[in-house]
């Protein structure tokens, strides 16, 4: 592969002095690079839409959200992953981030893990991947062997398969059913993909995950009102949300709030239709979880 054909490795004509800048005019320069990730973004809306709408369906047949990729791919699929359980309320299985060469890789590179078509298979193995599952690869050049290998698989599985790079007519979107490719051009510190590459990705993962949770009911208004109290900052968050989406004194939301155990939709449903907790606990069930349909 000749890396000077992906536009990951090209170097950057406007920084081509790097090395001369005063502090403040490489970080303006940072700056300006960084602003051209959204326009890039917007270029691709439909296809990212199309991802949504495959990810949602396999939501719904219960199937899971798998991240995979190697590297700084890798490590941002894992932390989109983890956000979800607490911001709306899945179980850490339902959303899954793999990483090349495991967990340790989060913290330090692990040698020759991503080169491994071989090793991206096994990893979904272990996972015991089904048709109803998604699968994410994420590779910034496009052509990672690991994430080539985990898309083989999935595909074999019968499982959905899409593609995130940031390179034209990637090598892995020939291995997914949808093929989101984000051109953020070459970075301003030449091949360190962590930088344009990788702002670009964590946007659509962003974008990925929370709106497939909106379209299986995860949001009322623009209230996570799945989002799991674990500490006391998300506890008066709660409280919050559940004022903000009934117009109900700070009191009344507390009340509620430890009535339906601390399930903040649970609580929200209980004051709009004046339920019980398990009443409210049966709306949502005939709803599909939805607060919506029930309004």
């Amino acid at each position: 592969m000749d890396l000077n054909k992906l536009t990951t490795e090209k170097r950057n004509e406007r920084s081509m002095n790097l090395d001369t800048l005063s502090t403040e005019q490489v970080i303006r320069l940072m700056n300006e690079e960084d602003a051209v990730v959204p326009k890039a973004i917007e270029q691709i809306v439909p296809t990212i839409a199309k991802a949504v709408d495959a990810i949602t369906a396999r939501f719904k047949k219960n199937g899971r959200l798998i991240y995979i990729g190697a590297g700084t791919s890798g490590r941002l699929g894992v932390l989109d992953a983890v956000e979800c359980v607490p911001t709306f309320g899945v179980p850490p299985e339902k959303v899954v981030g793999v990483i090349a060469g495991g967990d340790r890789a989060m913290y330090r590179a692990v040698e020759g893990a991503e080169d491994s078509p071989t090793l991206g298979q096994q990893d979904l193995t272990a996972l015991s991947l089904t048709k109803e599952d998604v699968v994410v690869g994420i590779a910034a050049s496009g052509r990672t062997p690991y994430v080539i290998g985990a898309l083989t698989y999935a595909n074999e599985v019968g499982a959905e398969t899409i593609a995130l790079s940031c390179n034209q007519d990637a090598e892995i979107s020939a291995f997914a059913n949808i093929a989101i490719e984000v051109i953020v051009g070459a970075e301003v510190l030449t091949g360190s993909t962590r930088l344009k590459a990788g702002t670009a990705q964590k946007l659509v993962l962003n974008m990925l995950s929370t709106a497939s949770m909106i379209g299986i009911g995860k949001v009322y208004n623009n209230l996570m009102v799945d989002v799991q109290p674990t500490n006391e900052k998300l506890r008066v968050r709660a409280v919050r949300i559940i004022q903000q989406a009934t117009e109900c004194t700070e009191e009344q939301a507390q009340e509620a709030f430890e009535q339906s155990g601390e399930q903040v939709k649970i609580a929200i449903v209980m004051i709009l239709f004046d339920q019980t907790k398990e009443q409210a606990e049966e709306t949502l069930v005939q709803n599909q979880g939805f607060i919506r349909k029930t309004t």
